[in-house]
Order: structure tokens, then sequence, then C-alpha cells
């Protein structure tokens, strides 16, 4: 299967209580993740917004940041993120990711479902 990036649902959201508006990409759908997950997204985080500070239960999410530098709260603790990294979150534990720079922050979210 193939999906044109023209074909791939667009939205601007606040997410998860965080601040600014945040650019998604859906990639695919649940049914295009074959029951495994329910998102898989290419997100642009301009500077100064954020994804608010969530949890997850029954499920993992993974960022893999493909631009920028963000501050990922990886359950009450802060670490920068570079492109390259990968910061997962599942099994109750929260997050929240915050670009606190001058660059977009640009990377790829995928939760999977137990």
């Amino acid at each position: 299967m193939v999906t044109r990036s023209d074909y791939c649902p667009r939205r601007a959201a606040r997410v998860q209580g965080g601040e600014g508006i945040v650019h998604i990409k859906d990639l695919t759908d649940q049914e295009g993740l074959y029951g495994h997950g329910k998102m898989f997204s290419h997100i642009v985080v301009n500077p100064g917004c954020s994804i608010g500070y969530h949890d997850h239960q029954h499920e993992t999410e993974f960022y893999y940041i493909l631009r920028g530098e963000a501050v990922f709260n990886d359950d009450g603790t802060e670490v920068p993120v570079h492109p390259g990294d990968i910061c997962a979150t599942g099994f109750g534990q929260h997050h929240a990711l915050e670009n606190r720079g001058k660059e977009p922050v640009e990377l790829i979210a995928l939760i999977v479902t137990e």
C-alpha cells in the first residue's frame, strides 16, 4: 500500500493542553496500523509551542526527533532532545515536549497499543 503525501490529513491543534498550536500530518489512520496502534503522525512544534504533559495507559508513544531541539519532560525529568533522539513513554508514565528554541521542531509520533 502506498499513501501519497497529498492525501494525508493535516490539522492544527492545541495538544494535551500545551502552549500554542501544533501542526499534525496524519501518516495513516488506525486501520492503516492494522490494529496495533492509534497514531502515526509527522508533527511540527513551532517556537514557544508545546505538547502538554499527559500519560499513556495500555499504550506506548514514541517520538523520533527529525529536526530542531526541544525539551522532553520524561515523567517529571526534563531532558534536552536533538535530531536522531527517540523518546518513549508508556506503562502509565507521563511526558510532554516543549520547543524553547528559535527553530521549528519536527518529529514523528507513533502510538502503539497493548
